[in-house]
């Protein structure tokens, strides 16, 4: 079975945020959320993911991988947030949240001040929680 294409990598966070230009302090703030909630340093999983923590995949066809617990990505239309659909609350979350779009797995904002980021806190909080909760059961 060949390995996942996005790996954690040595590469440099910080060089990397600092090529989001206009969203840096936005990418700045949701990486010390994340850090805060999960407990784990800021590491690059890929050329443009910055996750945080990890926890075994499994894939649909029985493969295991590590995956960050939740991370983020500056994309051209959008910031792309992962892992929050853990939280057991994202529904309620999402209502409250402001202007957003969630398809899949992923979480997507134009700009924090476009969001109530005490709700974003909280989603995040609760989706390391439940992530590291059910990493706990699974040893």
């Amino acid at each position: 079975m060949p390995a996942a294409k996005t790996q954690k990598t040595n590469a440099s966070v910080e060089a990397f945020l600092k090529q989001t230009g206009d969203r840096y302090a936005d990418c700045r703030s949701i990486s010390r959320m994340m850090a805060a909630a999960s407990g784990a340093r800021a590491a690059m999983w890929g050329d443009a993911i910055v996750g945080f923590g990890a926890h075994p995949t499994l894939y649909a066809d029985g493969h295991l991988e590590d995956w960050p617990i939740v991370a983020f990505s500056p994309r051209k239309q959008a910031i792309t947030l992962y892992g929050l659909r853990a939280s057991p609350n994202f529904a309620k979350h999402l209502k409250r949240l402001g202007p957003h779009k969630a398809a899949g797995g992923c979480l997507y904002v134009k700009r924090l001040a476009d969001v109530d980021q005490s709700v974003l806190t909280k989603l995040v909080t609760e989706a390391v929680q439940a992530r590291k909760k059910n990493i706990t059961r699974a040893r």
